[in-house]
């Protein structure tokens, strides 16, 4: 098992930091994964995790891959064990740069709102307490919690560039003269990004590969998808030769390794989806407590549960599902049952016709 704070070498300039898995029981938050770097004179920092002894690791990685002069700071995306160690870029002493996604600010500033709708949206499907109070508790967890510091900014200040990596296209937002790419991805929540170190050859996914399902309110499943295979064809490329996570304790090397993986978490998301529609049965209405019981042991038979698999996680993801087969919640009240929307030009339970 990694420890929290671990430092994997990936070259003489770049460190992986590892974070921990949840464990809300035993109030353990759970810690992203960092990535710190060394780009020329700059220091670069990608998202900063949560608790002292992780900020502690962060500056240990920090005088492993120095000398620098400034320092750039890059926020992945919003949730709170990927910020809350954000200031940390105020007490270095040298100008600094540091960004985050305009789209996640409102959770940022407020998440125990953000959680809370999260919780509401699985109420009854999945054992938890009222989320009016299971929202503040999962916060509770990740402190201290800061995630602005004097320098901070959105990435959507900057103009958005037109990037090419190989034969792959993307939109965001190029540092470091070049070396350091920052790719709008948006899957696992609103504002997610992935970055791309140049020099170094590495690829850090952050969240995106977190599951093959996308357990967020917000999360978008065509762009996990289609996230997921732009970065395996990277890797076929030779653009890319490490890939990093928010929660994997671990370096992939080599498209050998990586492309698998890739491809891998891809024919799980098709197969979950495979396995709702069968779970959810024909035209009737599909109760969602039911379904995510279901739901979970498929998830367990085809190992997809994500990289911090909890009844709270699998519930999430089950309810994703289901809006993802097109159906919807037939009232506002807990594990009220959902169906498909009726079509009117044609009778309820009849079949489109051939042409």
């Amino acid at each position: 098992m990694a420890a929290l704070g671990e430092l994997i070498g990936i070259d003489d300039r770049t460190v992986l930091v590892l974070g921990q898995e949840l464990d809300v029981e035993r109030g353990q938050p759970d810690v992203g994964n960092a990535l710190v770097h060394r780009a020329g004179d700059t220091l670069v920092v990608v998202d900063t995790g949560v608790t002292a002894a992780f900020r502690a690791a962060l500056r240990e990685a920090m005088d492993r891959v120095g000398p620098w002069s400034r320092a750039l700071f890059l926020t992945t995306h919003g949730h709170p064990d990927h910020v809350a160690n954000n200031d940390l870029a105020d007490e270095l002493g040298v100008p600094v740069e540091h960004c985050v996604p305009a789209p996640d600010l409102d959770q940022m500033r407020d998440p125990d709102s953000y959680w809370v709708r999260s919780f509401e949206r699985i109420a009854g499907a999945a054992p938890l307490p009222p989320p009016a109070l299971a929202g503040p508790r999962l916060v509770s967890l990740f402190q201290p919690y800061r995630p602005f510091g004097a320098t901070t900014r959105t990435y959507e200040e900057r103009p958005l560039e037109r990037i090419r990596i190989g034969s792959a296209r993307f939109t965001g937002w190029t540092f470091a003269h070049g070396a350091v790419r920052v790719l709008r991805s948006q899957g696992h929540c609103a504002g997610h990004v992935i970055v791309h170190l140049r020099d170094s050859g590495v690829l850090h996914l952050s969240d995106e590969a977190n599951g093959a399902c996308g357990a967020m309110a917000d999360a978008d499943q065509l762009k996990i998808q289609s996230v997921l295979g732009a970065v395996a064809l990277l890797f076929e490329e030779g653009e890319a030769a490490f890939l990093t996570d928010g929660h994997t304790f671990a370096v992939r090397r080599g498209a050998e390794t990586v492309v698998p993986y890739l491809d891998g978490l891809l024919e799980q998301a098709a197969a979950l989806q495979a396995a709702a529609l069968e779970l959810a049965g024909g035209d009737g209405p599909v109760r969602p407590g039911e379904f995510t019981a279901r739901y979970a042991e498929a998830c367990a038979e085809l190992g997809a549960g994500g990289a911090n698999p909890s009844v709270m996680f699998t519930a999430m993801m089950a309810v994703n599902q289901l809006r993802e087969l097109g159906l919807r919640p037939e009232s506002a009240e807990a594990d009220a049952p959902w169906s498909r929307p009726a079509l009117h030009d044609r009778p309820p339970g009849a079949r489109p016709s051939a042409g």
